[in-house]
């Protein structure tokens, strides 16, 4: 019996001692921080460069004026020359504005003219005889005359704004383009400034790249770019540096960076196609052993200690480890480090006095413009 009773007791205590068992803790999600690509200070040859294609000149064409349209002989593909007219309004109205005005003009200019030949007589009578017309029917006679001409003046700008409205009932192409897309069908009645259709002119391409502010310094020792599509295979196309941005956006740090191209034989290139710039040329001795610029955010320091640390992201392992650089002087863009990092190594940017030695990340490449890994 008292056997039984034991066994009874010692298979409550394991029970007990099982219930009070913990579940274990869940493992801590890797921490997302932002991150970039150490560059290599050796040269830029072969760095590629993802963007887009966009046409240089495109534009929303819209009237000035308002009314309903009369002619839109558009379709989507449909080539205009410089100048040509692409849609028209109802005239009507305009003109007939038109010929009010004008009718006014006419009637002012004869009073204009009446009134000046009043003012020249009375001069000639005083000149002949002072005493026979006094100073003030002159005076009379001059005010006659200078309001009917500033009347005339005025009329006159009418005329001038009630020709022009009257023109702009005309759309016509700024430059030779296609239409890539209409908005309005004939015969409706339009505002001023609603868009019409849409005009780009594909003869001359450009392509936008984002450039993290670590290299963009370097651009000045670029020595070709050649862009390739993927939608044309095979294909090189050489590229200029059109136009640098002067200002990073504020999540990634990256600078738009356009670029000039023509179309290339064999192939046409289409506003919207993606592709890669590959960017080739190399810095100069001294610009080389100046160090490596990243951004001043990835460098921190600890108390008491002096040294000055970035954090090093196994891209393996996506862990952290804390390392000790040499820092040069402030650049352009952030700071030189003289040792301590190699090129192609992942450094965190951003927040780097919550983070731990031996921490899981996500990498968020602060290079690319939409800020994902």
């Amino acid at each position: 019996m008292m056997f039984r009773i034991g066994v009874i007791v010692l298979a409550l205590a394991t029970l007990g001692l099982g219930a009070c068992k913990q579940e274990p803790e869940q493992p801590r999600p890797p921490r997302r921080v932002f991150a970039i690509r150490v560059a290599d200070t050796s040269g830029l040859t072969e760095r590629a460069f993802p963007g887009r294609a966009k046409a240089a000149q495109e534009v929303n064409l819209s009237f000035r004026v308002s009314g309903p349209l009369i002619a839109f002989p558009v379709d989507v593909g449909a080539v205009f020359k410089k100048g040509a007219v692409v849609a028209r309004i109802d005239p009507q109205d305009y003109e007939t504005a038109l010929r009010t005005l004008q009718g006014q003009l006419e009637r002012e200019q004869a009073r204009a003219k009446r009134a000046a030949q009043d003012l020249e007589r009375d001069l000639n009578i005083r000149e002949d005889d002072p005493g026979a017309i006094s100073q003030a029917a002159i005076d009379r006679s001059q005010q006659a005359a200078d309001s009917a001409k500033a009347s005339v003046r005025s009329i006159e700008a009418s005329v001038q704004h009630a020709e022009d409205r009257l023109g702009y009932t005309s759309l016509r192409a700024p430059f030779d383009g296609v239409v890539v897309e209409t908005y309005v069908e004939n015969f409706e009645t339009v505002v001023a400034k609603q868009p019409i259709l849409r005009l780009l002119d594909p003869s001359t391409i450009e392509f936008v790249i984002n450039v993290p502010e670590s290299l963009i310094g370097y651009t000045p020792y670029v020595e070709t770019i050649n862009v390739a599509f993927d939608a044309l295979a095979g294909i090189q196309v050489p590229a200029t540096i059109k136009e640098i941005g002067k200002e990073a956006t504020q999540a990634t740090r990256t600078y738009p960076v356009t670029l000039a191209m023509q179309q290339p034989a064999g192939g046409e290139i289409l506003p919207g196609m993606a592709g890669q710039a590959n960017v080739s040329g190399h810095l100069p001795e001294e610009a080389r052993e100046a160090g490596t610029e990243i951004p001043a955010t990835a460098v921190f320091e600890r108390k008491g200690d002096g040294d000055s640390y970035v954090w090093v992201i196994d891209e393996a392992a996506k862990t952290l480890s804390r390392r000790v650089v040499d820092v040069g002087q402030l650049s352009r863009f952030g700071l030189l480090i003289k040792s301590g990092l190699a090129p192609g190594e992942w450094i965190v940017t951003k927040g780097v006095h919550s983070l731990e030695d031996g921490e899981q990340v996500r990498i968020i490449d602060a290079s690319k413009e939409d800020g994902t890994s």
